[in-house]
């Protein structure tokens, strides 16, 4: 039984099947549908559309199907195209994107009046009841984004780089006109370009001559005005309009129903007439400092310039994705890389520019479900020789979650449909009936020979259940996975490293890749929009001056005194061979025990714990070289079931008489199991763990025992380094050593793209010393789902100011937060709110109001850094195809015109090219200088507890994003979580009240356990 998703009928899987070299043998699959697009072409259809492209294909082709189709006899005299014409471009319109803007404004909103009702500590002297609030007394009119304190830092050597922006020149007088679509029936993306493709030819006089840009819904720019304001056209265009939902319901004359034509009524407003001059004069800095950045021309030039490349390539997010970058390659589990890039329309200093950047994603490969299956799940490897095999319970519920929303097309007969798929049938195949249109049952196996001459082989395997609501089904064996699918799933390890090493390019190769995306056919340049909007795209990065930040002295230990270390490497990194620990923990009492391994394996014990008691010992770390009970041995089995692994845990604990520091886990692979370890340990029993892999233990290198002491002795409450020179000192004109600081980072993690009803996990994170700083306590809390704005960050903040002022004795004068994981487009909502629930979290304590500064920590951004070639400099080193050097900052050209952001690359690229780290200051009552704020968090970067080297990220947002991770994992069990045993037939439900975190043991509550 099948239904057509009649608004999909365009979409992704066919727009990419049609590349694909006509002389291939596998073409009979495919050829009839080529044959009826180019049959549509009487209809005045626009050749170039997505069935119509002459790139090569996209991904490899299904295999073939161990059965011929016949094809249906086709119309006489239809003057066919030949082959070579599938290669050319027939007429000049590119398919539009679907834009967004690269950049958020930020408006003008009163702060709305604190929270009431909030619990205060009980530790600290309440305010009274005089009802003034910390808010009002330094609350500005609105709230704005903080502007930037200087031209710029001067500290540290210049190098020269070169970054991947390259510079949009525009006419700030050329008019955009704006004008709305209404198209109905509502069509898919594809067919709405489809459709203003052909309005466009037909209608040169009403639209003067424009060739307009179109995101594929709403939006149409035009670089002239049309002859009327509001215009209405009607548009046939041949889509399969079939809402067949019974198998019996076949193309019988084929040929007369794609004859029928489907009719769109089209109507063209006009919203808004605007030009350049105000970007222009944002751009240049001109008249007032708080006018908000004019978001409708940006917008505009966006689309106009992702037209082109969305039109050859398959769009994923800001990312575009072709066969032209360097094909595909097969990462395994049903799973192909495909190369593409990213392509991004900023404000900056230096005017306009485009960021592009090369990227890699997974996509589904297209073959068969049933090779599909084979390839993607271990324990139907061997589907194709047990025909007659069937599922478990479980066993089905991971098919279903394999192929849950993965779209599909028939291959038992000619269509261009295409099916999402929902779900499976409760049923096997060979058990499934159904009535036709005069109401007589008919057994589908027998239906599917009578009709098709077809014996279903796999008669014990479910069907796709290809509807949400009603029953509509498809043999498996008969499904193709469509081509130009994103891959749904979650990616396998093995999966991952091959996607990371497929994006894993040198500075000079990386660099060389994205020029060639510039001058190349699928490129931001290929299209006609930059002569019909007068834009010009330079193509040669843009050419700029960083500076690198100098390292500061570290302290560490030497066997109670204390020693200073300047890391003077190129990389920065410095090691521990002949000093300690700045502060070595004392673990007199600890367990260990073990899941799985082989007899030879277990014999490793002994050994391991004798060498990392030695190296603890060499790193100024107390480990007793005797466990307070026997290693305990147990079977990997018991990881699987949550109530043995708790009993198993707590019997070790009673043993120790209650009374463990640390517990080692030895596992013999990674484990699902290890979630619930976590869990029971630091929420149920109450003791910090660390767990290793049997594999490691077969070395014992030195460079492992180090790293496993270092986190040990981090998770217990000792610290790896402090800097010499403490923040006070190398920030005088703000920081004072009686005037504590307290550094927060916070984190909001979320569910997997397909779960539906998972809480998302926040976690924040706070110094708990100073000068110090490099001890965090966290908190964390699960809220709605997929809600990015910290729900409970006022509690939170609030808890962690009372645990500083319990280990300070003193508030904090200051406050300097820095959150990880939000996007440009939620600043001010972030700002907003947030900002908001930690000034309620201050008012809890009497005449409180600390100096608040808050910096978005984003990674995840497209800009990168290369040491420019040409420079005598760098071509004196031997570094040339090397990283920019740990300490490189930016703050000029490429940064933001107006407010106050830099980026920092902290840390030695190894592999690949570096990513620096983007800071954005959207409030700072602090009022850093560029240099001070620089420097703070280039100094921070080397006090992360697990390592010896810099790390990419200042470390409150690296530990915050771990105990969002951690938060998360308490969430997660060893069984399907509910969103896969929902039934698919369901429609999507709002998603219910989070489920909260279980709460930490106070053991362990004020450790570094998540680290």
């Amino acid at each position: 039984m099948e239904q057509t998703e009649e608004s999909n009928a365009n979409k992704k899987c066919t727009k990419t099947r049609s590349f694909r070299d006509t002389a291939n043998p596998h073409k009979h699959q495919y050829h009839y549908q080529h044959q009826l697009l180019q049959y549509s072409n009487q209809y005045g259809f626009c050749n170039q559309n997505q069935h119509q492209r002459y790139y090569p294909a996209l991904l490899p082709l299904p295999t073939q199907m161990p059965f011929q189709l016949t094809l249906p006899p086709l119309p006489q005299n239809h003057g066919f195209r030949t082959k070579t014409h599938l290669h050319k471009p027939s007429c000049k319109l590119n398919n539009p994107p679907l834009a967004a803007s690269s950049d958020t404004q930020v408006q003008n909103v009163a702060i709305s009046p604190a929270p009431e009702g909030l619990q205060r500590p009980k530790s600290l002297p309440r305010k009274g009841d005089s009802g003034r609030g910390v808010i009002g007394a330094r609350q500005p009119q609105s709230l704005v984004a903080a502007r930037r304190p200087d031209s710029g830092g001067i500290e540290g050597p210049v190098i020269s780089l070169l970054a991947n922006h390259f510079l949009v020149r525009f006419d700030s007088s050329q008019r955009i006109f704006h004008y709305n679509v209404e198209i109905s029936p509502n069509p898919s993306k594809e067919v709405a370009r489809m459709i203003k493709q052909k309005l466009v030819m037909e209608n040169p006089v009403m639209l003067s001559g424009a060739f307009p840009a179109y995101d594929g819904r709403k939006n149409l720019y035009s670089s002239v005005e049309f002859q009327n304001d509001r215009l209405e056209f009607y548009v046939s265009l041949p889509i399969p309009t079939n809402k067949t939902t019974l198998p019996n319901r076949e193309f019988n004359d084929l040929l007369d129903k794609h004859q029928k034509l489907k009719l769109f009524r089209i109507n063209i407003k006009l919203v808004s007439k605007f030009d350049g001059k105000e970007l222009s004069s944002y751009l240049s800095k001109e008249g007032d400092d708080w006018v908000p950045l004019p978001q409708d021309y940006l917008h505009a030039l966006d689309v106009i310039l992702r037209e082109s490349p969305t039109e050859k390539c398959i769009s994923v997010g800001r990312s575009l994705y072709s066969n032209y970058m360097g094909g595909t390659k097969d990462i395994g589990g049903g799973a192909v890389g495909l190369r593409g890039f990213f392509q991004s329309l900023r404000p900056t200093q230096q005017g306009l520019a485009l960021n592009v950047d090369f990227s890699v994603t997974a996509f589904h490969e297209s073959i068969g479900v049933i090779p599909y299956l084979q390839k993607r799940l271990e324990f139907l490897r061997d589907l194709s020789q047990r025909k007659t095999r069937g599922l478990t319970g479980e066993e089905k519920k991971e098919v279903e979650k394999a192929l849950k929303n993965i779209r599909v097309f028939v291959c038992h007969r000619e269509s261009v449909q295409r099916y999402r798929v929902y779900g499976l049938t409760d049923e096997a195949t060979e058990n499934l009936w159904f009535a036709d249109r005069d109401g007589k049952n008919l057994r589908l196996v027998t239906y599917f020979k009578e009709h098709y001459n077809y014996d279903i082989q796999f008669r014990n395997l479910p069907c796709l259940q290809i509807s949400r609501s009603k029953p509509c089904y498809l043999p498996m064996e008969l499904c193709m996975i469509c081509e130009g699918q994103k891959f749904l799933g979650k990616l396998s390890d093995d999966q991952t490293a091959r996607i990371l090493k497929m994006g894993c390019q040198r500075p000079r190769e990386r660099k060389a890749i994205i020029d060639g995306v510039m001058r190349g056919p699928v490129g931001p340049k290929s299209g006609i929009q930059g002569r019909e909007f007068k834009l010009h795209v330079s193509g040669e990065m843009t050419r700029l001056n960083g500076r690198i930040l100098q390292p500061p002295k570290l302290k560490l230990g030497d066997g109670g005194h204390v020693r200073d270390l300047t890391p003077s490497r190129h990389d920065r990194q410095w090691n521990l061979l002949d000093s300690h620990v700045f502060e070595g923990a004392q673990i007199e009492r600890w367990a260990l025990i073990s899941f799985g391994g082989t007899s030879d394996q277990k014999s490793y014990i002994p050994k391991f714990i004798n060498q990392l008691s030695q190296r603890c010992e060499q790193l100024g770390i107390f480990l007793n070289k005797n466990t307070i009970v026997r290693p305990q041995f147990e079977s990997t089995q018991v990881l699987n079931n949550v109530s043995l692994l708790e009993s198993k845990l707590k019997k070790t604990h009673r043993a120790a008489l209650n009374n463990l520091q640390l517990l080692i886990c030895v596992m013999e692979k990674r484990h699902k199991g290890y979630a619930d370890l976590k869990r029971i340990a630091e929420t149920s029993i109450g003791v910090v763990s660390q767990c290793c892999l049997y594999p490691n233990l077969s070395k014992l290198s030195s460079q492992f025992l180090a790293n496993l002491a270092l986190k040990i002795n981090a998770k217990v409450g000792g610290c790896t380094v402090a800097l010499y020179n403490s923040l006070h000192s190398q920030i005088p004109r703000l920081l004072q050593s009686d005037e504590p600081v307290i550094f927060m980072g916070a984190d909001v993690t979320h569910p997997h793209p397909l779960d539906d009803f998972s809480p998302s996990v926040a976690a924040v994170v706070g110094s708990m010393n100073w000068p110090a700083a490099n001890k965090y306590v966290s908190r964390m809390r699960s809220q709605t789902h997929r809600q990015e704005i910290i729900q409970d960050l006022g509690a939170m903040v609030g808890e962690l100011l009372e645990d500083f002022y319990q280990e300070v004795n003193k508030l904090p004068k200051r406050i300097i937060f820095f959150r990880d994981g939000v996007s440009e487009t939620q600043f001010y909502k972030v700002l907003q709110e947030e900002l908001q629930a930690i000034r309620g979290a201050c008012s809890r304590f009497p005449d409180y109001k600390p100096l608040i500064t808050f910096a978005v920590v984003q990674k995840r951004h497209h800009t990168r850094l290369f040491p420019f070639e040409n420079d005598p400099s760098s071509t004196q080193t031997p570094f040339s195809d090397e990283n920019i050097p740990p300490g490189t900052v930016v703050d000029t050209v490429i940064t933001h015109p107006r407010e106050f952001d830099f980026y920092l690359c902290s840390h030695w690229g190894v592999k690949g090219t570096s990513r620096p780290t983007h800071y954005h200051v959207l409030w700072d009552e602090s009022q850093f200088t560029s240099d001070e704020l620089q420097k703070l968090v280039y100094n921070l970067c080397y006090t992360f507890v697990r390592c010896t080297k810099p790390v990419s990220l200042v470390p409150p947002a690296y530990y915050a994003h771990l105990a969002a991770y951690r938060g998360r994992l308490y969430l997660d069990r060893a069984e399907p979580s509910a969103y896969m045993r929902s039934s698919p037939t369901l429609s999507r439900a709002a998603p219910p009240k989070a489920t909260p975190l279980p709460k930490l043991s106070e053991n362990v509550k004020k450790l570094m356990f998540y680290c």
